[in-house]
């Protein structure tokens, strides 16, 4: 490889708060004045906060909700509802 042209790629610590929730791996995110975090092998990594990781998304927690807004699906079903045929005579 080509020295200088790549990005720096270290451990670091993606810290979901919602589930608190952690987990090391490697990342070419730029870490520069970032708090830092003691993990249990003892060594301190720079932590990157998310807001979503598999341990709070709803598909992999199986809390998954189908959220109908503004009663979409009901505006739907008025308009393109089936009327009923008239009796044939």
């Amino acid at each position: 490889m080509k020295e200088g042209i790549h990005p720096e790629y270290k451990e670091v610590i993606f810290l979901d708060s919602s589930a608190n929730f952690a987990f090391v791996t490697r990342s070419t995110l730029d870490t520069k004045g970032r708090e830092t975090m003691k993990w249990e092998d003892g060594k301190e990594y720079p932590v990157i906060k998310v807001e979503i990781s598999s341990a709070s998304h709803p598909f992999y927690t199986g809390k998954h909700k189908v959220v109908d807004t503004a009663g979409r699906i009901e505006k739907f079903n008025q308009r393109y509802a089936r009327k009923p045929k008239a009796a044939a005579k």
